[in-house]
């Protein structure tokens, strides 16, 4: 054979001589130092304040199931009581994955994203006074694009427990029922020799007036209120 196949590999190792290995360490500590200081960036606009109500995204890049209204992000938010608040009162920590989830779609549609919100518990923002959460960014017309979610997932019960805060009907409704299974809980004749169903209407209304008291007094004293009156509020106590 008279010429000799070419390696490839060697072929590259040769071209890499060419190069100074002081040069090529500049070069990737350039690269590495611009991808931090993009980050620290990114990490800014998060915690910091933006007026931003849309970002001008290029919408044949994006993925349609990841955009919301925010009528849709409002009923998840009553459901299961979180809150949708902006980025900056959120106290938790960004994983590096999101960040980096946010620059490749800065630059695949040639942006910077602004605006960030955020839909958590409320024990995870700053509010004036580690669970599931969910990055939205502003598009523009009541609708926000989900960023990244992270974290672990809300219990499985959760839409239960949060359902008496929905609103005063269904908080009555668990009063009136706790009520009940306590008055059957109480022994027959304890106040008369004889059991009757005025008897038993007597001790309900008692237990009921006690534990709707205990009720408004821990919603007085801690402040609390009802799903849809908190889902975007950034107050403690709203």
């Amino acid at each position: 054979m008279l010429f000799k196949s070419t390696n490839i590999q060697e072929q590259l190792y040769k071209t890499k001589l060419q190069y100074s290995e002081e040069q090529i360490i500049n070069d990737v500590y350039l690269l590495l130092r611009q991808s931090a200081l993009k980050d620290e960036k990114i990490l800014k606009k998060i915690g910091g304040k933006s007026n931003r109500v849309e970002n001008n995204f290029d919408f044949d890049l994006l993925e349609t199931d990841r955009i919301f209204h925010i009528d849709q992000i409002k009923d998840i938010c009553i459901n299961y009581r979180l809150r949708f608040l902006d980025s900056k009162y959120f106290k938790g920590e960004i994983p590096d994955e999101t960040i980096g989830k946010i620059k490749l779609l800065e630059e695949k549609h040639n942006m910077e994203i602004e605006g960030f919100k955020i839909v958590a518990p409320s024990k995870l923002f700053k509010l004036a006074d580690k669970d599931d959460p969910l990055l939205f960014a502003p598009i523009g017309n009541g609708y926000f694009y989900l960023i990244d979610k992270w974290g672990n997932d809300l219990h499985p019960l959760r839409r239960i427990l949060v359902w008496p805060f929905k609103n005063i009907i269904n908080l009555t409704l668990l009063v009136i029922l706790i009520s009940f299974l306590t008055t059957l809980v109480v022994p027959n004749g304890l106040f008369s020799k004889s059991s009757s169903q005025m008897e038993f209407m007597i001790i309900f209304f008692f237990m009921f007036k006690s534990i709707a008291a205990v009720v408004i007094f821990y919603g007085f004293a801690l402040g609390k209120n009802f799903n849809p009156a908190i889902w975007n509020s950034k107050y403690f106590n709203a």
